[in-house]
């Protein structure tokens, strides 16, 4: 196959020349991105209760009004991604038609899923079917405290983490991957809307959505920076190293992480991001298999099987479902759990998108959608099952205590500490739970050089080899910004932002959705020519080979009386 483009590749800013470093970025992008950044944490800082007033009150009219939009779209990019997977545009190479993938197999997966979602994993593995279970914030999908509710906790987990959220990342990857590896664009999401929008994406409507995907990466990023140290704090007090952490710990621990990632994102994606990715997914797999061994396997490996039945049986259902003749309790629960988790997947997904795409050079849009679509959701899946289900049986047929209530009889789940709860049961406990917490600091250093790596492509440009004076300012600007949320109480405030960048950023995906359309059309069709010239050459070959055999034809030209010459060969009347 042949790229489909004509128009000359754009060619991105050499991060190895020496240059002054005002001419290694992309200045309509990085300023206006770090300006509002600023802004937004100045405002978080100075007025934190307004602040979080006006947003809350945004995102409550945004999941009201929209929750039925990002169910709709979000269900949609499923079908998109098994299509363009199983259709024949799966054989398309995302890079050169002769070149090998960038990376082997394994390294591969491992990045792609320790920078899309492997912390989510280890901070929810426990608590999300346990909230479920419990019932936060309500009961509005009418899963109950038995052991029926048991198993539609675990399906309604399946649904948040499964098939869905990886779409999301499948749509923004192979717009990507295809612009950068194929058409020879720069690292950027504005020309995965190229073939859409034309020139306009050297223009301010391409700046505006590389804007959007820089403030959005990074409010991600520290936001999950922030809050994943109140898990790593709540693991150190759980084991007595840290008594009762605040900001101090904190803020130490948002430093160290930070400056880990920092070293990682300077080494480069085939050194410091390669390791680590390595050691995440080498160690999350040993703790998942000695949960396996030492909890209930029987019951582990019969669940496994029994909720993958009920998500596939009721996947549809469950994908429309908007909670609409739930009222208010409706309301809230979408805000708290599906609605909030598809535009919190939307918001990620330029980061995670640009990512992948850097790391899938020279595989097949088959083998990308496979990799990332079905394999990590598998995995999901015994990973939630394997850590959810020894949690739920323990409450059922355990000891329980991981689900309690408050003075006013409301069901409660410690999130941050139920996995060191459920770890702590287990033979070995203590050191399970010193594996989890630096687990955990290994996934968020991966998440955020892996964030800071994105935004600084972006920035700059869509050099995907950017310089490191910009790694480093976005990497510490990540920390700045977790660590003067976390004073201000301001992270609930910047996670909902977050989700608020997914309401146009959605649009931007449904038009990537369509770029991808009208490129893979135009690839193939230019593919079926090639085929056709090919079979005319080869057919024309044929022909005349069999008249040369019979006779019919002069294989040296000669063109004696009466001879006719066709098609290079002399035949005889």
């Amino acid at each position: 196959m042949t790229a489909t483009s004509d128009t000359e590749a754009v060619k991105p800013p050499s991060a190895a020349s020496r240059r002054p470093w005002y001419s290694t970025i992309a200045p309509r992008v990085f300023f206006p991105a770090a300006v509002i950044i600023l802004v937004f944490v100045a405002a978080a800082v100075i007025a934190p209760d307004a602040m979080s007033d006006v947003i809350g009150t945004i995102q409550e009219q945004v999941v009201s009004s929209f929750s039925w939009y990002y169910m709709l779209i979000v269900s949609g990019f499923v079908l998109f991604s098994l299509w363009i997977g199983l259709s024949h545009y799966g054989d398309i190479k995302l890079g050169p038609d002769e070149e090998e993938p960038e990376f082997g197999l394994k390294v591969w997966f491992s990045m792609l899923f320790a920078a899309g979602m492997g912390i989510g994993l280890v901070f929810w593995g426990v608590a999300e079917p346990l909230n479920h279970y419990a019932g936060i914030p309500n009961r509005a999908t009418g899963i109950t405290q038995d052991e029926s509710g048991a198993q539609d906790a675990l399906v309604q987990t399946f649904l948040h983490w499964g098939l869905h959220p990886w779409a999301i990342y499948v749509v923004v990857g192979v717009a990507i991957a295809y612009v950068v590896h194929r058409k020879k664009r720069p690292v950027s999401i504005r020309y995965a809307l190229e073939s859409l929008i034309g020139k306009r994406v050297n223009g301010w409507l391409g700046d505006a959505i590389d804007i959007a995907a820089v403030v959005g990466t990074l409010f991600g990023v520290a936001t999950s920076l922030g809050l994943g140290v109140l898990q790593i704090g709540a693991g150190l007090d759980f084991l007595d190293i840290v008594s009762d952490p605040g900001n101090l710990t904190y803020v130490v621990l948002i430093g160290v992480i930070s400056l880990l990632a920092i070293i990682s994102v300077v080494t480069g994606v085939k050194r410091g991001i390669k390791w680590l990715s390595n050691i995440n997914m080498g160690l999350a797999g040993l703790m998942m298999l000695i949960v396996l061994a030492f909890g209930p396997t029987l019951f582990i490996f019969k669940d496994l099987v029994q909720s993958i039945g009920a998500y596939l049986q009721n996947l549809v259902a469950m994908s429309f479902n908007t909670t609409a003749y739930e009222g208010e309790d409706g309301n809230a629960w979408q805000g708290f759990w599906t609605a909030f988790y598809w535009g919190w997947w939307i918001s990620w997904a330029p980061f995670v998108g640009v990512f992948i795409a850097r790391i899938s050079r020279g595989r097949t849009v088959r083998e990308f959608v496979a990799g990332v679509l079905l394999v990590p959701t598998a995995v999901t899946m015994l990973w939630f099952t394997v850590f959810g289900g020894t949690a739920l049986y323990r409450e059922l047929f355990g000891e329980g205590g991981l689900v309690g209530t408050d003075a006013d009889g409301n069901p409660t789940v410690d999130t941050e500490a139920s996995l060191f709860a459920v770890l702590e049961a287990l033979p070995g406990g203590a050191v399970l739970c010193v594996g989890a917490v630096i687990l955990i600091v290994l996934f968020f250093v991966t998440s955020s050089d892996s964030g800071s790596l994105v935004v600084t492509m972006l920035s700059s440009g869509g050099d995907p080899e950017p310089p490191k004076w910009h790694r480093v300012f976005w990497g510490v600007l990540e920390g700045a910004v977790a660590v003067a949320l976390l004073f201000a109480g301001g992270l609930s405030a910047l996670q909902t932002v977050a989700i608020l960048i997914a309401l146009p950023f959605s649009v931007v995906m449904l038009g990537m959705c369509a770029s991808i359309i009208r490129d893979f059309r135009a690839e193939r069709a230019a593919m079926l020519r090639a085929q056709r010239k090919l079979q005319r050459e080869q057919l024309t070959e044929h022909v005349t080979n069999s008249l040369i055999d019979e006779g019919l034809v002069d294989p040296n030209g000669a063109n004696g009386s009466g001879d006719v010459e066709r098609g290079g060969a002399t035949v005889s009347p």
